[in-house]
Parts: structure tokens; sequence; C-alpha cells
């Protein structure tokens, strides 16, 4: 984690919200390994093997776990990069962690002391996700479940928080409130943009203003940035309304190194 953080750059998470095949997957790391390579910014694979939280029964979770969890350490393998999945419940952390450097908490799990504890044990990177209700300051206590269970390796997570019904908001002002605490913080670009609870059931989005709230980000400071990406968003199986396309990654992160490089 301290090549991460130390970075000149921010570091990015980034790939598609849950594994949907290898060779989808292989192909989206090639492409931002090529650019993140170029441009001198950390990067992590982001893939969920399988996604817990779906508005409804019949929304696409998964390819299987095991086999999800595969393409995670097959993407690590062949790239030389390490890889973050999601876990949704204490007895997944030891499954998950065979596979893959960075375990993440969802925001709607932030709160769950097993859930924290079985991922501290692991001894992996914990990324714990800011739930949508709670204030910056109330994450100290998350980490401090991490760090008291024997790991210390923790970041934290920006994703916004609930405005009404169907929006949400980033305060920025959480960013160094949340760096206070020693650990790294993430701004969830994409995620931030989220607009739940539509009434077909399926979370709506923003993307138009993916580049606005990252820039923002960069210049607060802010040590990592979260993005899901797709080759075509239109078709893919989770949070499609709300992803980057893949072929405008390499031009928005050209103009956030440059705001970077602004500030030192």
């Amino acid at each position: 984690m301290a090549d991460l953080k130390n970075s000149e750059n921010f570091f990015l998470l980034a790939g598609p919200c849950v594994i949907e095949g290898e060779e989808m997957a292989l192909r989206i790391a090639e492409r931002i390994v090529e650019i993140t390579d170029r441009l001198h910014i950390p990067y992590v694979f982001k893939g969920s093997y399988r996604k817990a939280n779906r508005s409804r029964l019949d929304s696409f979770t998964g390819i299987g776990d095991e086999k999800a969890l595969k393409v995670l350490a097959k993407v690590r393998e062949t790239f030389g990069v390490p890889v973050v999945t999601d876990i949704h419940a204490a007895e997944e952390a030891a499954m998950a962690a065979e596979y893959v450097d960075i375990l993440q908490i969802p925001a709607f799990l932030c709160r769950q002391t097993d859930l924290l504890v079985a991922a501290a044990k692991t001894g992996k990177i914990v990324n714990i996700k800011k739930g949508q209700f709670l204030s910056p300051g109330a994450m100290r206590f998350a980490a401090y479940k991490v760090v008291e269970a024997g790991n210390s390796q923790v970041m934290l997570t920006e994703r916004g928080t609930t405005f009404g019904y169907q929006d949400l908001i980033v305060d920025y002002r959480g960013i160094p409130e949340m760096q206070s605490f020693g650990h790294p913080v993430i701004l969830d670009v994409t995620h931030s943009l989220q607009q739940p609870n539509q009434t077909s059931g399926v979370t709506g989005g923003m993307p138009q203003l993916i580049e606005t709230v990252a820039k923002a980000g960069v210049a607060v400071g802010v040590d990592g940035l979260f993005m899901e990406t797709h080759e075509n968003p239109a078709v893919a199986k989770s949070d499609g309304a709300n992803m980057l396309k893949l072929d405008l990654l390499e031009d928005l992160l050209v103009k956030l190194v440059r705001i970077r490089q602004a500030l030192k």
C-alpha cells in the first residue's frame, strides 16, 4: 500500500463492476494497464466476483464465485497488477483473500463488525467504502475495527452521501477529514453519481458528470480514484448507467494528471 499512497500521482482502482467473463476482464485490464503505465499512475484492477446488493431478484449477480475469483487471479498474474473485489459476509473473506490483494467492504456493510474483523484477519489490505448514511468522521470507527483486529492496512473510500431518495452528493470536506485518520482516501467517482431507487428497480446515474467529480477530487488532494469502466456501458450487466466508457478513460486521466502536477 505504501507504493500506492506515496506515488507522485493519485492511484487508480478501475475495471468492470462485476466479472462478466475472462476475455472481457483481460481486455479491459490490458487497456487500462497500457494507459496507466504510460501516465505513471499506480493501478489496481477492480471487479466484483459476485454482486449481492441488487435491487431486483432477476438482476445478474455473477458467473459463479470460484470462476470469477480465478479470473481476478489471472488478471493479476497476466499483468502484474494488484486486484480488488468486494466481500459481503465474514465467511467470504478467507475465500476471496486466496485470489486478491485487496478486500473491499461495501458501503452498506461498513459498520458490520464481523465482516471487518474477518477481512482484517486475512492480512490483506482492507478498503472500506463509506456508508451513504455516515458522516466522514464516523468512518474512523470502521477503520479502528480493522486496526484493532491486527491489520493496519486500511483504505477509506468516499462514494457520496444520500440526498433525498434518488440522489447522492459528494461533500469534498470529508476527504481531508478522513485522511486525518492516517489512511489513504479514495474517491469513488462513478458510484457517487448513482441515482438509486428508480421505479424500474434498476439504478440510474449521471455519467456526464464523471469528469467534474474526478477533477474536484484530484484538486482536493484525494489519494486514489475509483472508477468502474466498460467497453460498452449500455450492455454492462451491472451499474452501466453510471460507468465511464473505456474509450474515454485515457483522455480523462491525462487531464487529471495535469491537475495533480499543477498542485505540486
